[in-house]
């Protein structure tokens, strides 16, 4: 229940930032806080389809939303970059602001539905890829969890020693189910809960690894995508473990590995990378190090704000486009920057 809460007062904050940043929108005010510019987050991009219940909502848009979203910023007068050329613009006297799109996950619907957006926009994007979704060896564990629950008026899961039952009869027992099994996935060694988890899904006829082949791009996929001129892959791990977790050599192995890998789809190893989850708890400074070390020239967290100068290239914001704020008027307006800055309280 707290985390619901949490979640609707988090809700509530960004849409009052969002209804301030339209009141100012034509002050000199917006100007300064958009800086130089943003990079979007996305996840799926889809068709809207009724499901009874969605907690991983916030994780789609619309094809219909992201073409409103790009000609919004287009009138706004951003430059669209690819997220390799970021550095550059950064390093630049460039007074106006630009907008780069990332995709995280490498979902299906990024080939069926985004790119014929982006193409027709001429918009470059780039997808961040985590080897194990494409080799089929890791689990989606949050689609995995909203699948079961979805299904099921309980839920059989081993927290400690015991198992529990969790009720999931009504959509607010769901919901309290799904932020449990996900607070402890976080709580805990990530592999051993994710094991778990698969393990219940089995028994209750869901194929977890099923659901990534579903859901992802494999190999194959991943190599149609990037004949388009304008997308490009960066790295995203292996099993898609918050690397904060992980032990100095672990983390290096997930970054270095994930890169090769994407290598040996491009034929190049990528500029860029994206920390799993990407927020506060699971990404450190650490993991910013190793990534600067392993030669990544830009690496992107969760975090939310706009571009600046002088922000550490391994640790860059970006603005998450997803189903909850699906209007243009918000895309203007999280642009703008105004509401994380009244988030932040400054």
């Amino acid at each position: 229940m707290k985390a619901m809460l949490r979640k609707a007062a988090r809700r509530a904050a960004i849409t009052g930032g969002l209804n301030v940043a339209r009141i100012v929108s034509s002050t000199g005010l917006l100007r300064r806080a958009r800086g130089r510019g943003a990079i979007f987050t996305l996840h799926h991009v889809r068709p809207k389809a009724p499901r009874a219940f969605h907690p991983n909502a916030h994780l789609e848009i619309t094809p219909e939303f992201l073409d409103t979203a790009i000609t919004r910023l287009k009138r706004d007068g951003y430059r669209f970059i690819a997220l390799d050329a970021l550095p550059a613009h950064l390093a630049s006297s460039d007074p106006q602001p630009v907008a780069a799109f990332t995709l995280d996950d490498g979902y299906r619907n990024n080939l069926e539905y985004a790119a014929p957006v982006f193409s027709h926009h001429r918009v470059p994007f780039t997808v961040f890829v985590a080897g194990g979704f494409v080799d089929r060896t890791a689990v989606l564990w949050w689609e995995v969890l909203a699948d079961l629950l979805e299904r099921q008026r309980s839920l059989r899961f081993q927290f400690d020693k015991d198992m529990e039952t969790l009720p999931a009869a009504t959509l607010l027992q769901k919901q309290a189910a799904f932020d449990r099994v996900a607070a402890f996935i976080h709580a805990i060694d990530e592999t051993t809960a994710v094991d778990r988890l698969k393990a219940m899904a089995d028994l209750q006829g869901v194929d977890a690894l099923k659901l990534t082949t579903d859901l992802t791009l494999d190999e194959a996929g991943l190599r149609k995508l990037i004949e388009n001129p304008l997308a490009s892959l960066g790295a995203h791990t292996i099993t898609h473990r918050a690397l904060a977790r992980l032990t100095d050599d672990a983390a290096r192995s997930e970054m270095d590995r994930s890169a090769m890998r994407v290598e040996r789809i491009t034929g190049r190893r990528p500029a860029s990378f994206a920390y799993p989850y990407g927020y506060s708890g699971t990404v450190s400074p650490r993991d910013h190090a190793i990534a600067s070390d392993l030669g990544f020239t830009t690496a992107v967290t969760t975090q939310p704000g706009t571009l600046a100068n002088g922000q550490e290239r391994t640790a860059l914001p970006r603005i998450s486009l997803n189903g909850h704020f699906q209007k243009a008027g918000h895309v203007s307006a999280l642009a703008s920057g105004i509401p994380f800055r009244l988030m932040a309280g400054s």
